[in-house]
């Protein structure tokens, strides 16, 4: 099975997205602005509670996209990417401008692995080779990806397990679309 490379990063100054100058390379950095739908991953790990207010990467497009060409990220922001079948893909840092750690949840919402991945020293290069892959060695149908060391601050470790709120399209109560 050929490896699909996803993006992982993205658009622009929406809901997630902090000020401040450009990390140097960034000027190089553009990609497509998405209006993402949002929603809360709640995290329960023997007991260790932690939030999330994420952006959803459900379409190839804002998969590729991710959290590309951001300057920050709020500190209980993120990315989630849902998948309809579970995966075997690999992540990379391509014009990713923030250090981020990405987690790999089954479809049972339980974490499967938990990766840390830095700044490339070069994260708008046009060469491939540049990148290293993030690959869990799973198969999984979602990630979710947060600020580089999210999950140890907030005690977090694989095998904790996840639940879903997605925002409502319309006003009122958040739509439940996983509660284990």
């Amino acid at each position: 099975m050929a490896i699909l490379v996803l993006t992982v990063t993205a658009a622009a100054a929406l809901a997630l997205v902090g000020g401040g100058p450009p990390p140097a390379g960034a000027s190089a950095c553009s990609v497509p602005l998405f209006a993402y739908r949002g929603g809360t991953v709640i995290m329960n790990d023997g007991g260790h509670l932690a939030r999330v207010r994420v952006q959803i990467a459900d379409t190839p497009d804002r998969q590729q996209i991710g959290l590309m060409c951001r300057n920050t990220l709020d500190p209980d922001s993120g990315m989630l990417f849902i998948f309809p079948t579970p995966v075997r893909e690999s992540f990379w840092m391509k014009n990713t401008l923030i250090p981020l750690a990405i987690a790999f949840i089954d479809s049972n919402w339980h974490i499967v692995r938990i990766i840390e991945m830095p700044v490339a020293p070069d994260p708008t290069s046009d060469d491939p080779s540049k990148f290293p892959l993030y690959d869990p060695h799973l198969p999984f149908r979602y990630a979710l990806e947060v600020n580089s060391g999210f999950f140890k601050t907030h005690e977090i470790s694989e095998h904790a397990e996840l639940r879903f709120v997605q925002e409502s399209s319309r006003q009122g109560s958040p739509t439940p679309i996983f509660l284990p």
